[in-house]
Protein backbone atom coordinates (compact mmCIF):
# COMPACT_ATOMS: atom_id res chain seq x y z
CA UNK A 1 0.00 0.00 0.00
CA UNK A 2 2.42 2.84 0.74
CA UNK A 3 4.63 1.50 -2.38
CA UNK A 4 1.34 2.38 -4.62
CA UNK A 5 0.83 5.95 -2.60
CA UNK A 6 4.65 7.17 -3.04
CA UNK A 7 3.98 5.94 -6.69
CA UNK A 8 1.04 8.09 -7.41
CA UNK A 9 2.78 11.00 -5.26
CA UNK A 10 5.94 11.08 -7.66
CA UNK A 11 4.34 10.07 -11.56
CA UNK A 12 2.74 12.53 -13.68
CA UNK A 13 -1.15 11.87 -14.20
CA UNK A 14 -1.79 9.77 -17.55
CA UNK A 15 -4.15 12.17 -19.03
CA UNK A 16 -3.93 14.46 -22.34
CA UNK A 17 -4.57 18.40 -23.03
CA UNK A 18 -8.25 18.72 -24.38
CA UNK A 19 -7.77 20.15 -28.13
CA UNK A 20 -8.52 24.23 -27.80
CA UNK A 21 -12.12 24.29 -29.33
CA UNK A 22 -12.16 27.51 -31.44
CA UNK A 23 -13.76 30.53 -29.71
CA UNK A 24 -14.62 32.77 -32.56
CA UNK A 25 -16.40 29.82 -34.12
CA UNK A 26 -18.29 29.37 -31.06
CA UNK A 27 -19.42 33.59 -30.51
CA UNK A 28 -19.95 33.20 -34.50
CA UNK A 29 -22.43 30.29 -33.75
CA UNK A 30 -23.97 31.26 -30.74
CA UNK A 31 -24.84 34.88 -32.25
CA UNK A 32 -26.25 33.16 -35.28
CA UNK A 33 -28.85 30.80 -33.40
CA UNK A 34 -30.02 34.43 -31.35
CA UNK A 35 -30.46 36.02 -34.62
CA UNK A 36 -32.58 33.30 -36.31
CA UNK A 37 -34.52 32.81 -33.24
CA UNK A 38 -35.79 36.70 -32.50
CA UNK A 39 -36.04 36.91 -36.20
CA UNK A 40 -38.50 33.35 -36.31
CA UNK A 41 -40.21 33.61 -32.76
CA UNK A 42 -39.41 37.68 -32.01
CA UNK A 43 -37.84 36.54 -28.84
CA UNK A 44 -35.45 34.17 -26.99
CA UNK A 45 -35.08 29.85 -28.02
CA UNK A 46 -36.73 28.27 -24.78
CA UNK A 47 -35.79 24.50 -24.76
CA UNK A 48 -37.46 22.17 -22.59
CA UNK A 49 -35.02 18.84 -22.13
CA UNK A 50 -36.50 15.07 -22.31
CA UNK A 51 -34.66 12.15 -21.17
CA UNK A 52 -36.60 9.11 -22.97
CA UNK A 53 -33.87 6.38 -21.54
CA UNK A 54 -30.82 7.73 -22.57
CA UNK A 55 -27.42 6.49 -21.03
CA UNK A 56 -26.64 10.33 -20.33
CA UNK A 57 -24.00 10.92 -22.57
CA UNK A 58 -26.03 13.40 -25.23
CA UNK A 59 -27.32 14.87 -21.48
CA UNK A 60 -23.90 15.53 -20.53
CA UNK A 61 -23.19 17.26 -23.98
CA UNK A 62 -26.36 19.17 -23.52
CA UNK A 63 -25.44 20.42 -20.06
CA UNK A 64 -22.30 21.59 -21.81
CA UNK A 65 -24.43 24.17 -23.28
CA UNK A 66 -24.92 25.48 -19.96
CA UNK A 67 -21.22 25.85 -18.12
CA UNK A 68 -18.95 28.82 -18.45
CA UNK A 69 -17.73 28.19 -21.73
CA UNK A 70 -20.61 27.85 -23.86
CA UNK A 71 -23.28 29.97 -21.76
CA UNK A 72 -25.39 29.72 -24.68
CA UNK A 73 -27.88 32.06 -22.38
CA UNK A 74 -25.72 34.93 -23.99
CA UNK A 75 -27.35 34.12 -27.36
CA UNK A 76 -30.91 33.78 -26.19
CA UNK A 77 -31.17 30.29 -25.67
CA UNK A 78 -32.61 29.59 -22.68
CA UNK A 79 -33.74 25.53 -21.07
CA UNK A 80 -36.93 26.00 -19.16
CA UNK A 81 -38.27 23.80 -17.02
CA UNK A 82 -41.89 23.59 -18.19
CA UNK A 83 -42.87 22.32 -21.79
CA UNK A 84 -45.79 25.25 -21.19
CA UNK A 85 -43.12 27.54 -21.56
CA UNK A 86 -40.69 25.75 -24.48
CA UNK A 87 -40.78 25.75 -28.12
CA UNK A 88 -38.20 22.85 -28.68
CA UNK A 89 -38.02 19.73 -27.22
CA UNK A 90 -34.61 18.14 -27.05
CA UNK A 91 -34.96 14.63 -26.65
CA UNK A 92 -32.47 11.74 -26.06
CA UNK A 93 -32.58 8.16 -25.93
CA UNK A 94 -34.28 5.34 -27.23
CA UNK A 95 -37.70 5.48 -25.93
CA UNK A 96 -38.57 2.79 -23.02
CA UNK A 97 -42.32 1.78 -22.56
CA UNK A 98 -42.07 3.81 -18.89
CA UNK A 99 -40.95 7.29 -20.88
CA UNK A 100 -43.65 6.75 -23.65
CA UNK A 101 -46.65 8.30 -21.75
CA UNK A 102 -44.42 11.45 -20.45
CA UNK A 103 -43.20 12.27 -23.69
CA UNK A 104 -46.45 12.09 -24.83
CA UNK A 105 -47.93 14.40 -22.52
CA UNK A 106 -44.68 16.38 -22.58
CA UNK A 107 -45.02 17.12 -26.47
CA UNK A 108 -48.99 18.05 -26.10
CA UNK A 109 -48.31 20.19 -23.52
CA UNK A 110 -46.17 22.24 -25.67
CA UNK A 111 -47.88 24.89 -27.26
CA UNK A 112 -48.00 25.64 -30.37
CA UNK A 113 -45.34 26.01 -32.64
CA UNK A 114 -43.44 23.28 -31.09
CA UNK A 115 -40.63 21.48 -32.76
CA UNK A 116 -39.01 18.17 -31.71
CA UNK A 117 -35.39 17.82 -32.09
CA UNK A 118 -33.90 14.37 -31.13
CA UNK A 119 -30.43 14.43 -30.41
CA UNK A 120 -28.14 11.30 -30.71
CA UNK A 121 -28.53 8.02 -32.58
CA UNK A 122 -30.42 6.32 -29.59
CA UNK A 123 -33.08 9.05 -29.96
CA UNK A 124 -32.80 8.01 -34.27
CA UNK A 125 -34.00 4.13 -34.00
CA UNK A 126 -33.41 2.83 -30.58
CA UNK A 127 -29.12 3.14 -31.09
CA UNK A 128 -27.55 -0.04 -29.29
CA UNK A 129 -30.81 -0.70 -27.21
CA UNK A 130 -32.94 -1.66 -30.31
CA UNK A 131 -35.05 -4.50 -30.06
CA UNK A 132 -34.74 -4.57 -26.40
CA UNK A 133 -37.99 -5.56 -24.25
CA UNK A 134 -38.12 -2.57 -22.85
CA UNK A 135 -37.66 0.05 -25.76
CA UNK A 136 -40.33 1.33 -27.91
CA UNK A 137 -38.01 2.22 -30.41
CA UNK A 138 -36.48 5.97 -31.33
CA UNK A 139 -38.21 9.12 -30.94
CA UNK A 140 -40.19 9.36 -34.23
CA UNK A 141 -42.44 5.94 -32.76
CA UNK A 142 -43.71 7.88 -30.49
CA UNK A 143 -43.91 12.05 -31.55
CA UNK A 144 -43.12 13.78 -34.60
CA UNK A 145 -39.63 14.71 -35.11
CA UNK A 146 -38.83 17.64 -37.29
CA UNK A 147 -34.71 17.37 -36.53
CA UNK A 148 -32.31 14.42 -36.09
CA UNK A 149 -28.59 15.42 -34.70
CA UNK A 150 -26.66 12.59 -35.01
CA UNK A 151 -23.65 11.54 -32.37
CA UNK A 152 -22.94 9.37 -30.02
CA UNK A 153 -22.98 11.77 -28.37
CA UNK A 154 -22.99 14.63 -30.60
CA UNK A 155 -20.69 17.42 -29.68
CA UNK A 156 -21.92 21.12 -28.38
CA UNK A 157 -21.20 22.57 -31.30
CA UNK A 158 -22.95 19.97 -33.58
CA UNK A 159 -26.12 20.86 -31.13
CA UNK A 160 -25.82 24.11 -31.90
CA UNK A 161 -25.36 23.73 -35.78
CA UNK A 162 -28.67 21.43 -35.38
CA UNK A 163 -30.76 23.99 -33.52
CA UNK A 164 -29.47 26.77 -36.46
CA UNK A 165 -31.23 24.34 -38.97
CA UNK A 166 -33.98 24.00 -37.11
CA UNK A 167 -34.35 27.75 -37.14
CA UNK A 168 -33.64 28.23 -40.51
CA UNK A 169 -35.86 25.66 -42.50
CA UNK A 170 -38.83 26.60 -39.65
CA UNK A 171 -37.76 30.44 -41.27
CA UNK A 172 -37.44 28.86 -44.98
CA UNK A 173 -41.21 27.35 -44.14
CA UNK A 174 -42.77 30.20 -43.32
CA UNK A 175 -41.18 32.72 -46.37
CA UNK A 176 -42.35 29.75 -48.87
CA UNK A 177 -46.18 30.16 -47.10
Amino acid sequence: MRKLLFQGLFRQPLTEQAPRPDDAALAELGAMVGRTARRRLGRSLSIREVDAGSCNGCELEIHALSNAYYDVERFGIRFVASPRHADVLLVTGPVTKNMREALERTYHATPDPKWVVAVGDCARDGGCFAGSYAVVGGVSAVVPVDLHIPGCPPSPMAILRGLIGLLEAVDADVAAK
